[in-house]
């Protein structure tokens, strides 16, 4: 089933009846009722906003990601379950004793979906996907040659010109981008957590100040699926230094967007939870590849 996403920039009052989301707006327009259940992302982008304890419980309990944007209206923190599966600690125990093979012949799965997924958005814009995919053949156990960082390059110089830099506080359409991969991030950690796996022990990123480790590592396959959304965005707001709210709005379709896992078509949002419940299945030992989407 697909979950909404909802995202709320007025100074909305929040609250919980009958298992339903109640929306009231400081203008008295008529009362807005969500089931809970229908749920999968919230954005909190708005310093009045009201909610109350009893819905946020409601939210852990359906595993809702709820996002917390900060006074530049910026994703800034995430609200996830601590308790979202009923074999965790297994889980966990099965995460933790990882075996390095295992751990370096995930990355390299990951590395190789996510350029081919590159070289895919390539020649869906009209470029030549060739380079890319030739790079993705040469990845090795660990991406120990850093064939990701190489494909990169060619990648962004390719779509976006060769003065393009990708880089945090770069030029636009970086702000897209980053806004994108963040909410991306977001997703990818609430599916982690449904599937009973620690965000935090990642198979390649080992950042110790980093609390989304394994989450950094599982999304990079799906980055392009930002990334043409951001294409689509860049050719109709060129001119745009700043996120407004119909960009966001655009960039929340990411979850709802069409991905394909072999020859199932299903929302993106759907898609995480199969990949995540296939790494775990790694993890335990009863598979030995992930389940990532072909961008297409």
């Amino acid at each position: 089933m697909l979950k909404r996403t909802l995202f709320f920039s007025n100074p909305y009052n929040l609250s919980l009846k009958d298992r339903q989301l109640v929306v009231k707006s400081p203008e008295n327009d008529p009362v807005t009722n969500v089931p809970i259940e229908d749920l999968g992302f919230i954005v909190f982008d708005h310093p009045h906003l009201k909610f109350s304890m009893k819905l946020i419980e409601q939210l852990n309990a359906f595993n809702v990601a709820v996002v917390f944007c900060d006074s530049k209206h910026m994703p800034s923190s995430m609200l996830l379950p601590l308790d979202a599966n009923h074999i965790q600690t297994e889980l966990f125990r099965y995460q933790i004793n990882a075996s390095e093979p295992l751990k370096k012949n995930l990355w390299k799965q990951t590395v190789e979906a996510k350029i081919l997924n590159q070289a895919a958005l390539l020649k869906h814009n009209g470029f030549d996907p060739t380079g890319l995919k030739n790079i993705a053949k040469t990845v090795k156990s660990g991406d120990s040659d850093n064939r990701e960082g190489f494909a990169a390059r060619v990648y962004w110089n390719t779509l976006f010109g060769k003065t393009f830099i990708r880089d945090r506080f770069g030029d636009p359409p970086n702000h897209f981008l980053n806004y994108g991969y963040i909410l991306l991030r977001s997703a990818v950690a609430r599916a982690l957590a449904g599937s009973g796996l620690l965000t935090t022990l990642g198979i390649f990123h080992r950042n110790r100040y980093n609390s989304f480790c394994l989450a950094d590592d599982i999304m990079e396959p799906y980055r392009p699926f930002v990334d043409q959304l951001v294409v689509e965005m860049y050719k109709k707001w060129p001119d745009a230094f700043t996120i407004e709210t119909e960009h966001k709005a655009e960039l929340l379709k990411l979850m709802a967007m069409d991905v394909y896992i072999g020859d199932n078509k299903r929302p993106l949002m759907v898609a995480l939870s199969q990949t995540t419940a296939s790494l775990a299945r790694c993890f335990a030992g009863e598979s030995r590849k992930i389940s990532y989407p072909e961008f297409s």
